[in-house]
């Protein structure tokens, strides 16, 4: 593979890291991600030129492991990468991490012949980094030849207990190609999703989405992530009276209100506690109204809960303390209070 000469917008004749990089990127980066970056702002840094199979040697990895970091970078939009007609990686765009990328200084003239174009950060394209791209047959093919990628879809096919789709396997490339997951992670993501008998590849895919957006790359970092996950919807679940693994409707709700909602676990325990009081059907249903009035009513603590109830308390002992007169000697309308609880925090 040929060299690869790296620049970046902001040019300095010193190796420097952006705060930004290490207050936002940093933290969530594995080690093989981290070691590559850094020295590609060191070569960047020196004008010197480097390749994918120079990194690897280097730092003892394999060039498709030297690729995956590289894609990862790119879907977090800290570099792009260029390539030639025959898919072939020939240029590494360092992209500019100053707070005010307009004032960047330009690349020097002598490197207009390079084979990429410097582009301040504001311009680079904005696509979603985790839509799935239409594979070729020819890319399928590519990625099947593959020694490594032929025993992860081997291995897969024993967790799923069948033989892979065209289609299936792209859901593989894509996981391994767009998300940037590594072989160890895949592995884990196909047993984590088969043990809570979910064999579909499109409900695979949309997990390996989420932690990507969690911004897990490791299987320690699943683990931890699926553990936190499972016991907060395991605890939903006993709440609602629920002692089986949740439907793809339940989940949904779930994480609505953990996510879209953001609400602590506290919150949703008290909406789940006044719907078990409430019905023995549609629970699901039925919290989510009671969350969705206090989401929309700007209540998301507890205490926010038992200032709305004490208020709902007083205007019902207020409405009650009218005294009796010629206009309210009928028979008066009997009310649903749980009805107009609902309504007053909706307001």
């Amino acid at each position: 593979m040929s060299h690869l000469k790296i620049y970046q917008d902001n040019y300095t004749n010193a190796t420097v890291i952006s705060n930004r990089f290490i207050d936002e990127y940093m933290q969530a980066a594995n080690d093989a991600q981290l070691k590559i970056y850094l020295y590609l702002i060191r070569m960047m840094s020196a004008g010197l030129t480097t390749s994918v199979s120079d990194i690897a040697d280097l730092f003892n990895y394999t060039e498709k492991d030297v690729l995956r970091a590289l894609k990862y970078w790119e879907m977090n939009r800290l570099l792009t990468l260029d390539y030639d007609a025959s898919k072939n990686l020939t240029g590494i765009h360092l992209l500019d991490l100053s707070p005010n990328p307009a004032i960047a200084m330009p690349a020097p003239a002598e490197e207009a012949a390079a084979p990429m174009y410097i582009l301040p950060m504001k311009e680079a394209p904005k696509e979603n980094p985790y839509e799935k791209p239409s594979y070729s047959l020819d890319q399928l093919k590519a990625f099947k030849s593959d020694e490594a990628t032929s025993r992860l879809l081997f291995i897969t096919e024993q967790y799923l207990k069948k033989t892979l789709s065209a289609n299936e396997m792209k859901s593989i490339l894509f996981i391994s190609d767009k998300l940037g997951f590594s072989e160890d992670l895949i592995d884990y993501l196909i047993q984590y999703c088969v043990d809570r008998g979910k064999k579909d590849l499109r409900y695979i895919e949309k997990v390996a989405i989420n932690w990507a957006q969690e911004g897990i790359t490791t299987p320690d970092q699943a683990t931890h992530y699926a553990h936190k996950y499972d016991k907060v919807v395991y605890d939903i679940m006993k709440a609602l009276g629920k002692t089986s693994a949740p439907t793809q409707t339940e989940a949904s709700y779930i994480s609505r209100w953990t996510k879209e909602f953001a609400f602590e676990s506290d919150v949703i325990s008290i909406a789940c506690e006044k719907t078990v009081l409430a019905t023995d059907k549609h629970r699901f249903e039925y919290a989510d109204s009671i969350l969705n009035n206090w989401y929309k009513a700007g209540i998301h603590h507890k205490r926010d809960i038992l200032a709305a109830e004490k208020q709902f308390q007083q205007n019902k002992a207020a409405a009650k303390a009218i005294p009796n007169n010629k206009f309210n000697q009928f028979k008066q309308n009997q009310y649903d209070f749980d009805a107009l609880e609902k309504e007053l925090l909706s307001n």
